[in-house]
């Protein structure tokens, strides 16, 4: 298997790595200039061509990105959160999720890392009851999506709010 490794410092190098392999163009680098060294030395790069047949499992910022197929954009989870709503809310795993705000009964706060680069987002959510009985989480208004956190409320089947003890919740933008 043939994988391109990418890596980059401080000082705006970008180091590419993969085996040789002939193939054709995949990714192309507009509007880009510098110098690129390459196992047959150094090559200034200004709106060159970058060859490889194919990216398996690139790895961006420690995150691994899945190879697709076809030509549709990927819209990855920019924040989630896995937590225990009932009694002291406790995050149980999260990513980009500095924390939680337990605002009342039913009523959380997800506090982003990283901020979005705006409140144009999606949020996608669950809850489990004890039991397993079924519980549904909705966004607790739209003036509530903010680009730093999101506030949400998680209610029963009886449409009441409550609290659950599994919550999770999906951000993509």
């Amino acid at each position: 298997m043939s994988s391109i490794v990418v890596a980059g410092d401080t000082s705006g190098s970008v180091t590419l790595q993969a085996p040789a392999v002939a193939g054709s163009t995949v990714l192309t680098l507009p509007s880009v200039s510098g110098n690129i060294t390459t196992d047959v030395g150094v090559q200034t790069l200004t709106n060159k061509t970058l060859t490889s047949p194919t990216l398996t499992t690139p790895t961006i910022d420690s995150a691994q990105v899945p190879t697709v197929s076809g030509t549709a954009p990927l819209y990855m989870c920019r924040a989630w959160v896995n937590f225990n709503g009932t009694g002291t809310v406790a995050i149980r795993a999260s990513g980009n999720v500095s924390s939680i705000t337990d605002n009342g009964v039913g009523d959380y706060t997800v506090n982003f890392t990283t901020a979005m680069p705006d409140a144009n987002y999606s949020m996608a959510t669950n809850a489990i009851l004890e039991g397993n009985t079924g519980a549904f989480a909705s966004p607790f208004s739209a003036a509530t999506y903010l680009a730093g956190s999101m506030k949400f409320t998680v209610r029963n089947q009886l449409a009441s709010p409550t609290d659950l003890p599994g919550v999770f919740v999906q951000i993509f933008r």
